[in-house]
């Protein structure tokens, strides 16, 4: 819906002006304005004397229930690095999988850049067909051809769902494709399913500070876009005998204003992969002191893992940055986490509640990280994980 200014109605007084608490109504000649600012609140609605105001109509012209169902389709946009697949494009592809069979419908990937072989590999994880595109154009990332090509398909395939990873890549350009065909975005989805009533896909997210999940949904327009965080989903079942259509895409009258001539990456010797850790061990405020992180990089060293942290003790400053997971952290997925004093607020579990072995260690009973805990220690961090230190290196043999 949308909120209109009736201008044959409208006396100029004002009075609407000063009742919105987002500034979005404005005086242009003489006559009262909603501007972009709205938010519907429909404070407006009631003060108005004239009745001048009124609710109307949307704010983007809805497809019909016909046009809607001309989308058949789950997309997967793969992101590739350096000529090879991302990891979070094989994750999307195993929800991808499971929206498609709930929709009743193909699940596709598209590629621009990378080999032949990259795009072989996403139909063996699950891709039914692949839009494969190898313009030399596509080498290094550029938003402009990526948003000009994956518009183009969108609007010649029509398909109902498309996804891609919320990493810089997908951030920078995924909303300029909503933009271009005029449909909605939700980002930094942490959960997606089908509503088996309607067909629309539940886009769920962490809002207000990770303070509630919100579900989202895009009833009116078509496709339904989402990024999602990158190892928040499981991967698909990989099959070498799978195959798959591989259709090769023309970029021939795409460009770009820009080139991008170099792309340099980070080093850094305190920089941490947490992403790619397959046992976590990380601390929390519960620690009392940044000495406690010692322990933990002695218990992570021995399990050949890497060290996390919460917001809390990276805010102490007792750990970098770098090593903080949750919604303002980075989103893990190890085969092993071990929460070391963590109470498991919100913001810290969707971070890191898809782990395949959640180990929690907390002096508190009532502590929320119990509720998502495969294996819950209540007791004082500096007695079990010394303890469980000791134990490690009589097995390792010292």
């Amino acid at each position: 819906m949308r909120i209109v200014v009736d201008v044959e109605l409208c006396t100029g007084c004002e009075t609407c002006v000063s009742s919105c608490p987002y500034d979005a109504i404005v005086m242009k000649d003489d006559k009262a304005f909603i501007n972009e600012y709205c938010q519907l609140c429909r404070a407006c609605l009631e003060v108005c004397p004239e009745g001048a105001i009124k609710e109307t109509g949307t704010a983007a012209a809805v497809e019909d229930s016909a046009e809607r169902d001309s989308y058949r389709g789950v997309w997967v946009f793969a992101e590739q690095r350096d000529g090879r697949v991302a990891d979070v494009a094989l994750e999307l592809l195993g929800a991808g999988r499971r929206l498609a069979d709930a929709r009743g419908t193909g699940l596709s990937a598209v590629l621009f850049g990378a080999g032949g072989p990259e795009a072989e590999k996403l139909v063996h994880w699950g891709a039914d067909r692949v839009y494969h595109a190898e313009d030399p154009i596509f080498e290094r990332f550029n938003d402009e051809p990526y948003v000009e090509l994956l518009s183009r398909l969108i609007r010649e395939h029509r398909p109902e769902i498309v996804l891609t990873g919320a990493t810089p890549i997908g951030r920078s350009f995924f909303p300029r494709v909503a933009a271009r065909v005029r449909t909605g975005l939700t980002a930094d989805c942490t959960s997606l399913e089908i509503d088996p009533e309607t067909g629309n896909l539940l886009q769920v997210r962490p809002a207000f500070g990770g303070n509630i999940m919100a579900t989202i949904l895009c009833p009116a327009r078509r496709p339904q876009m989402a990024t999602v965080r990158p190892r928040v989903m499981k991967r698909g079942e990989y099959d070498e005998a799978r195959t798959g259509e591989i259709l090769k895409i023309s970029a021939e009258g795409i460009s770009s204003r820009t080139t991008v001539t170099e792309t340099v990456k980070e080093v850094s010797e305190t920089m941490v992969n947490l992403q790619e850790a397959d046992v976590i061990v990380a601390g929390g405020r519960g620690l009392g002191r940044p000495e406690g992180f010692e322990m933990l990089e002695e218990l992570a060293g021995l399990l050949g893992g890497a060290v996390g942290a919460s917001r809390a003790a990276v805010d102490e400053e007792w750990i970098p940055y770098s090593h903080q997971v949750g919604q303002t952290g980075k989103t893990v997925c190890p085969k092993i986490y071990i929460a070391c004093g963590i109470s498991g607020a919100v913001q810290h579990l969707v971070g890191m509640q898809s782990s395949d072995i959640i180990i929690a260690i907390n002096k508190n009973p009532d502590a929320p990280i119990f509720d998502v805990a495969n294996y819950a220690i209540v007791g004082d961090v500096y007695e079990v994980v010394p303890a469980i230190i000791k134990r490690l290196k009589e097995v390792k043999g010292g």
